[in-house]
């Protein structure tokens, strides 16, 4: 299982999620962005600081 915590890249954001896939996270992380954070273009850094902290669970 992978985990990502949305505070890790948007101080104060409380949301996180757990799923069996980076890439399943990707898109609940970028829906998330779109209706919490008005973030509606995902630029390739944006995955990749998001992918950097993503994190295997047990």
């Amino acid at each position: 299982m992978k985990s990502f915590a949305c505070g890790d890249v948007v101080p104060g954001c409380a949301a996180s999620w757990v799923s069996s896939t980076d890439d399943e996270i990707l898109v609940l992380v970028a829906q998330h962005a779109a209706t919490a954070h008005g973030i509606t273009t995902v630029t390739p850094e944006l995955v990749e600081s998001i992918t950097n902290r993503i994190v295997t669970v047990s």
